[in-house]
């Protein structure tokens, strides 16, 4: 449970627990999972949805002897209502609705003994779609439905406005994939309720974003839910300060793990640097929030009201491609891709010895691995 954040993973993260970080590349398997079996080839008729089918489906992206079985897959829907010309667009363009993620639970006995719980994971993989590009534009706050003021009477949690539509939005035909989760995660807490239980919601880059709102979303709807915790690789922001005082509230727990080198990681908005956790060395994009930093209280309090004024949430755990000898000539996109940050992960040890030498195989493992799945069969 320590590894699981159960006490916000104090005296793991610096230096970087062994155990941890096999915990941490374990669940980011997973999200690499979920992308391997994305069909990502506009031209192809399945496009934007799973290649695999449930029951294999781990197995076939690169994961045979997990532990855990798949019980539900996940799809997400764009809620921007379209113009009539769009119909004369590739079909592609126009894709509204696309597979994310999946719902696995632990059923191995020597896995959970190991873990001394049954652990349900949500896996999501990051932006595919057209839509879900445009969506993550929509970088203003937007308030959460029902979720009211805060106690102080304050204004209540605010989430980027995308990533909420992604969230909530679904058509006649495809529930949304708040309804999806809601749905799966009833069944589950009426089937194993009674034993020791975790749900563990990972992503990368938008998955990341989504996975925080569905931690929030689970806590709040469930009050029976078992400890929820989040393992977000390379996330944007998602919310206000309220939101992120909501979530500790709740008892949600979030690992962030961030590349000190990926822009993705410093939008959108600007932070308020009110805590310990937020880093104001990434200048010069977190500039502004050095700039609000020194500010009068009650500044400070009007930019929070805006739409642009965000939080971090949870812990951090802070990587950098810099310190890889391995990495050269990287860029926005690589220091962004998941496989960067398993890297990152695998080789860093703390922040006064950032690296290890034997990162290097898992590097070369893993594109190995990335060529052989390209291979035609």
């Amino acid at each position: 449970m320590e590894y699981q954040g159960i006490s916000n993973w104090d005296g793991l993260l610096d230096p970087l627990d062994d155990n941890l970080r096999g915990e941490i590349l374990r669940y980011g398997q997973f999200v690499e999972a979920s992308y391997k079996s994305f069909d990502f080839d506009p031209s192809s008729p399945s496009y934007a949805t799973c290649m695999f089918p449930r029951s294999s489906l781990l197995e076939r992206a690169g994961l045979p002897e997990t532990g855990y079985r798949l019980t539900k897959n996940l799809r997400v829907t764009s809620g921007i209502q379209l113009p009539r010309w769009i119909e004369r667009a590739p079909s592609w363009v126009a894709t509204q609705s696309s597979w994310i993620g999946y719902v696995a639970i632990c059923q191995d006995r020597d896995e959970i003994a190991r873990l001394g719980r049954r652990d349900v994971v949500i896996a999501f993989r990051g932006t595919a779609t057209c839509l879900e590009w445009v969506e993550n534009l929509r970088a203003t706050l937007t308030h959460l439905p029902n979720a009211g003021y805060d106690s102080d009477g304050t204004c209540g949690p605010m989430v980027e406005s995308g990533f909420l539509s992604l969230y909530t939005s679904g058509t006649p035909g495809s529930p949304s994939l708040q309804e999806m989760v809601r749905e799966e995660i009833s069944r589950i807490i009426q089937s194993y309720g009674d034993e020791p239980l975790s749900l563990t919601i990972t992503g990368h880059s938008l998955g990341a974003a989504i996975a925080i709102l569905t931690a929030y979303d689970i806590k709040t709807t469930f009050k029976r839910a078992p400890l929820v915790t989040v393992i977000s690789f390379g996330g944007p922001r998602v919310g206000n300060r309220i939101f992120r005082k909501h979530l500790e509230r709740q008892g949600t727990k979030i690992l962030r793990i961030v590349n000190s080198d990926d822009l993705i990681t410093k939008v959108p908005g600007f932070v308020i640097k009110d805590d310990e956790n937020i880093d104001t060395d990434d200048l010069p994009y977190n500039n502004l929030v050095q700039a609000t930093s020194g500010l009068p209280s009650w500044i400070q309090k009007r930019v929070e009201d805006t739409q642009w004024g965000y939080a971090e949430v949870g812990r951090e755990l802070r990587l950098s491609s810099r310190d890889s000898p391995y990495l050269s000539g990287f860029n926005v996109a690589t220091c962004h891709e998941l496989k960067t940050y398993l890297h990152l992960i695998d080789g860093f040890v703390s922040s006064t010895c950032p690296f290890r030498a034997s990162a290097k195989m898992m590097l070369g493992n893993y594109r190995r691995r990335r060529k052989a799945i390209a291979k035609p069969s």
